[in-house]
């Protein structure tokens, strides 16, 4: 079951090209209708108000001693996890190349800022904020069946990487049912309310409760990042295709905003597939590739990446993982796997001006 359950997660997927920004085709980039039968209840009759005092004191012991006292970590009220110390966490150590596809981490788009360079350019950034992230489970190669895809052949017997299951934001266990909750049966995390999967490779593999933070990338390193746009619902040609339109006056008669001829007649009487006509707008899942960290704060877990385009609204959700472009992959090794280290340094990249530096310096005569 929860096999089953694991493989309708909505994940990342290996592409290639070495275009900025990547547009899934079709049904690959339509999201879900409706939720899985496994995920939150749709009424919660009884969250236990009729729970005696003395009741309440035992059900926090019980969850204390699974999942340790409450803390704020991170900025988000969690749970010490009762696992083994960090330095403990990490598998064999192995040795990085460029071909080793690392772990990703489940984000929040938080917002956008700028920056300045020493020159006096402006850039313009995206914050993000990696939140409350545990690997929830790794499912080696000769164990993982990739979910088939209509128009896609059945995945190869020979497949070289394994799956990871990440999850972020603990929530309550109570809103939840009973077959989502054995997911994180094995992990030794309270349960997530998100969940992602990611491909790697098995010199990359993380056990099941180690944490992941922002320390997982470097400044300077280049990243893709994965996300929903924003909904707008159905929308004509103007917001949706930004047609020009008719005039408003001098002899325009209700076609203002409309979208005019979109077919010849003769031999070929039809429309033409791929013709830009009103429809549906965004809640569309799109990749923007090759942004450069210009900033990590590692006290917050938010990283200030390049531009503006990053899909989805504010405190929407994003999957970051290192870049895919040739020219722009790691040339140094990354922290690898992941870093254990939890610091609360806040690193800018050597080109960007730190507002907290000095920008007059005296010397004396």
């Amino acid at each position: 079951m929860i096999r089953t359950a694991i493989s309708q997660l909505m994940g990342l997927r290996p592409s290639g090209g070495l275009l900025t920004q990547v547009r899934d085709k079709g049904h690959l980039s339509r999201p879900r209708l409706r939720n899985p039968q496994w995920f939150l209840r749709k009424e919660v009759t009884n969250r236990g108000d009729l729970v005696t005092a003395e009741n309440k004191h035992f059900i926090n012991d019980l969850v204390h001693e699974g999942f340790g006292a409450p803390a704020l970590i991170k900025g988000v009220q969690t749970y010490e996890q009762n696992l083994v110390k960090t330095k403990d966490l990490s598998t064999p150590p192995q040795t990085w190349t460029p071909q080793i596809r690392r772990c990703g981490v489940i984000a929040r788009k938080i917002g956008q800022y700028p920056l300045w360079l020493k020159n006096g350019e402006r850039i313009r950034t995206t914050l993000l904020q990696v939140v409350d992230n545990h690997v929830i489970k790794y499912i080696p190669p000769e164990e993982y069946v990739a979910q088939k895809l209509p128009g896609r052949l059945e995945p190869a017997a020979n497949n070289k990487r394994g799956c990871i299951i990440v999850g972020s934001e603990s929530t309550n266990p109570v809103l939840l049912t009973k077959e989502y909750s054995g997911i994180f049966r094995d992990s030794g995390v309270v349960p997530k309310k998100n969940l992602a999967r990611f491909f790697v490779s098995p010199e990359a593999a993380l056990v099941p409760g180690t944490p992941l933070n922002a320390n997982h990338f470097r400044v300077g390193d280049f990243v893709d990042v994965r996300g929903k746009t924003v909904d707008h619902g159905f929308q004509g040609v103007v917001k949706r295709h930004g047609f020009k339109g008719m005039p408003a006056s001098h002899g325009v008669t209700k076609t203002h905003r409309r979208a005019g001829n979109i077919g010849g007649g003769g031999e070929k009487g039809r429309v033409w597939p791929g013709t830009k006509m009103p429809g549906h707008m965004g809640n569309r899942w799109r990749v923007i590739r090759g942004l450069r960290i210009w900033r990590i704060n590692s006290k917050y877990n938010v990283m200030w990446v390049q531009g503006s385009a990053v899909a989805g609204p504010t405190n929407g959700l994003v999957y970051i993982y290192d870049t895919i472009l040739p020219l722009r992959k790691n040339q140094e090794a990354p922290p690898f796997p992941t870093s254990y280290e939890d610091s609360s340094d806040d690193v800018w990249y050597d080109k960007v001006h730190n507002f907290k530096d000095e920008s007059i310096i005296y010397e004396k005569e």
